[in-house]
């Protein structure tokens, strides 16, 4: 497990941060992506609850591989200096929590309306979001997700390039790019340069979540691309086999929704199935 380090969204498992924990040490998870903690997101936190989840994380020997923020994950017409300034603050929590990646988004498109109509604007508040954490060594991952400018690759690759900054980089979703179509492989090809991170999920072609391996997101394939090719990172588990508390504000469509709630064995069974994966992969 040198080379592929294993992380998660384990609010997945219980929106209680200890139940998280707890269940991540049976696993033998020594890392984790925050994002909902004890029923509060994690770009909310103040400093004071900041320091009473590092307290928590050290007496379950956790650690952060990323912070799981919604930064970016607002309209394009949506108040951007407001958000500048809760990017501000998951800065400071990322750099209190001793992680230099915070996972963002890159603005929801209205429906209807044409992406090239918003190139610029994505684009100019992309390179303020990355001067901000270039300020203070953060590195952000765009990642690509339905109903944003960011959606398929190609969009993915135009943000990349017009910021041209070490200090953006790229999370690689699987069952999202299946959810939009995309072929991920082609994806991958596309993508190489900037993948640091990757978030393991799968799809079927009607976009429906599945465990790694039992969809059309290749997640196999891609895996061993980033083995030959020497990547040495983040696996993070992002199952959504089922809903859990905070999904409604993370989810643009009500389908998740209607998915039973998330527990530690849907979680555990996403783990099961990219270990057999990476067994396979290493040999």
């Amino acid at each position: 497990m040198e080379r592929f380090i294993i992380t998660g969204f384990s609010d997945e498992i219980d929106e209680e941060v200890r139940k998280q924990f707890t269940w991540l040490n049976k696993l033998g998870i020594s890392w984790f992506e925050p994002r909902g903690i004890d029923g509060k997101n994690i770009s909310d936190l103040n400093d004071e609850e900041v320091l009473a989840l590092k307290a928590v994380m050290e007496e379950y020997g956790i650690s952060v591989s990323s912070i799981g923020s919604p930064i970016g994950k607002i309209g394009i017409r949506d108040d951007f200096e407001e958000h500048l300034q809760k990017l501000e603050r998951t800065i400071k929590t990322a750099k209190m929590l001793g992680t230099k990646y915070i996972r963002m988004f890159s603005f929801y498109i209205p429906k209807g309306e044409a992406y090239e109509s918003f190139t610029q604007e994505v684009i100019r508040r992309m390179k303020a979001m990355v001067a901000l954490a270039a300020e203070n060594d953060i590195i952000l991952l765009h990642e690509n997700e339905k109903g944003i400018y960011g959606d398929v690759a190609s969009r993915c690759l135009e943000l990349l390039e017009a910021v041209d900054s070490p200090n953006l980089q790229a999370v690689f979703d699987p069952a999202n790019f299946v959810q939009c179509g995309q072929d991920t492989k082609e994806a991958y090809e596309l993508l190489k340069p900037y993948i640091v991170y990757m978030h393991i999920k799968d799809a079927l072609p009607d976009g429906s979540v599945v465990p790694a391996g039992y969809g059309v997101g290749n997640v196999e394939w891609i895996l061993k691309q980033l083995y030959v090719c020497g990547y040495t990172g983040f696996l993070s588990l992002e199952p959504h086999l089922g809903s859990f508390k905070g999904l409604e504000n993370l989810e643009l469509d009500d389908h998740m929704l209607e998915l039973d709630g998330s527990t530690p064995e849907k979680f555990a069974l996403a783990h099961k199935s990219l270990m057999e994966i990476i067994r396979r992969i290493e040999g």
